[in-house]
């Protein structure tokens, strides 16, 4: 059985990897506009980084500072087209308001819903069997229609992520699987990583991030 203490923590380290300490200069920064982001991407359109700093309220160089080591993606104009949720194709197909977008790991599915607030339809292939997961995630309900009911999805050790490569560190490795069983070599190979039920990792870990995203301590106005 999981310790539900140590699975909050996780939540809890995993934010301060990605986005800093609480209060430290630019935590917050970072935090809030990956939020205005994944907000703005669920529309299934590019964003420009002006859009993008003028809906956050922040100022170039604020924007400069927070995205400087990300593995943000753009187009041949310089719009941003993904940044956690993406217009380019990954294994992890996420469907928001009938707009086929998709997500750069397993974990991104179960989170993003609660950000945008907006319900999502999940298909992401186990990496070793290539059965299917489907699931719908709610920012009320939460997980339903889970398919199949035994699948597992992996979560890396905060420890483990190069926030200057946080999508190869992080993202990659972190996958849905059919069973349990599926996911032991996959594990073998990354020390540390949890394998969890999905309804568990989401209660436990995922759903507490996301309401971490949602706390506003953003800039209250550019510079």
């Amino acid at each position: 059985m999981n310790n539900p203490t140590a699975d909050n923590t996780v939540a809890a380290n995993l934010c301060e990897k990605l986005f800093g300490a609480p209060n430290t200069v630019g935590a917050g920064t970072r935090s809030h506009l990956l939020r205005v982001a994944l907000r703005l991407l669920a529309n299934g359109e590019p964003i420009s980084p002006a859009h993008l700093a003028a809906t956050a309220g922040v100022c170039k160089t604020e924007l400069e500072n927070a995205t400087a080591s990300t593995d943000i993606e753009y187009d041949d104009q310089g719009r941003i087209v993904g940044w956690g949720l993406t217009a380019v194709p990954t294994p992890h197909r996420f469907t928001v308001n009938g707009k086929q977008l998709y997500t750069w790991c397993a974990p991104d599915t179960l989170i993003f819903p609660t950000v945008i607030g907006h319900a999502a339809d999940i298909e992401s292939p186990c990496p070793t069997t290539r059965t299917i997961i489907r699931l719908t995630v709610d920012p009320d309900a939460g997980i339903t229609a889970l398919d199949p009911s035994t699948a597992v999805v992996s979560i890396v050790d905060p420890g483990d992520i190069d926030t200057h490569a946080v999508r190869a560190s992080l993202c990659d490795p972190q996958r849905f699987f059919a069973t349990a069983d599926a996911a032991r070599d996959w594990q073998s190979r990354h020390p540390g990583m949890r394998v969890l039920p999905v309804a568990e990792a989401y209660t436990s870990i995922i759903r507490p991030f996301a309401e971490a995203m949602l706390v506003d301590n953003g800039p209250r106005g550019c510079c």
